[in-house]
């Protein structure tokens, strides 16, 4: 199956590196490029990506903006269409490019719908794992920029925004661990180390977490627990 990608930056030789170099894979296509979060939302809505490339930092709209409407907008026809058709329509996956070290906005990025964060001076092979990654339907949310998130969310953050308590009432004990364990930065390994569990299982267990909380990802999972007061920022 083809992954339809498009790159979303104002740097042409970035956009033209990063086509260059996904164009390159058997398994990806690069429908478009676009140098402002502007007419990147214009191109995924006439083009249909699976994956959107996206600056965080570009004239006209930038990418946290350009997320938040391409996100939103894919929303909106999803609950338009699946009535006629039967089935959702596919959202795009947007991977956001970023000098992470320098930019503040991992956090309001998640919110927005980012599936993840790639380095944009991340190794090749890095850059093509992302896109693959994304279009399966995971996060690219390594233990070491949830950890961030975590800091940036104790150090800039209100207090969390309570969640209805229904929400996690529906989770077993194992599952809320589990979600607890996930919002703390651990890795799938890390969590079955602690717990005393297969990789798969902890795999079963998120999926499940994922399902009954409506949840996207691995990052919205993150986001969830903070703002349900789940977790809370210095916890161990």
């Amino acid at each position: 199956m083809t992954i339809r990608v498009i790159i979303v930056d104002d740097q042409a030789m970035v956009r033209a590196g990063f086509a260059a170099l996904l164009a390159a894979q058997s398994d990806i296509d690069v429908v478009g490029e676009a140098a402002d979060g502007r007419k990147g939302v214009e191109l995924a809505r006439g083009t249909s990506p699976d994956v959107v490339l996206m600056d965080v930092r570009m004239p006209e709209m930038d990418g946290l903006a350009a997320a938040r409407v391409l996100l939103d907008s894919q929303e909106e026809r999803k609950d338009h269409e699946t009535h006629d058709e039967g089935d959702a329509v596919s959202r795009p996956k947007v991977l956001m490019l970023t000098t992470f070290d320098a930019d503040d906005y991992v956090y309001e990025a998640l919110r927005a719908g980012a599936s993840g964060f790639l380095l944009k001076d991340a190794p090749p092979a890095d850059l093509i794992a992302a896109v693959r990654v994304v279009a399966a339907g995971d996060a690219l949310l390594a233990p070491k920029v949830t950890r961030r998130l975590i800091a940036d969310f104790a150090q800039q953050r209100p207090a969390p925004r309570r969640r209805p308590a229904v929400q996690l009432d529906g989770l077993t004990p194992r599952e809320t661990e589990v979600l607890e364990l996930i919002a703390r930065g651990l890795s799938n390994q890390e969590i079955a180390d602690h717990l005393v569990l297969a990789e798969q299982t902890v795999k079963t267990h998120i999926g499940r977490v994922l399902a009954k909380l409506d949840l996207r990802d691995r990052a919205q999972a993150v986001i969830f627990a903070y703002e349900s007061g789940l977790v809370t920022p210095g916890d161990r």
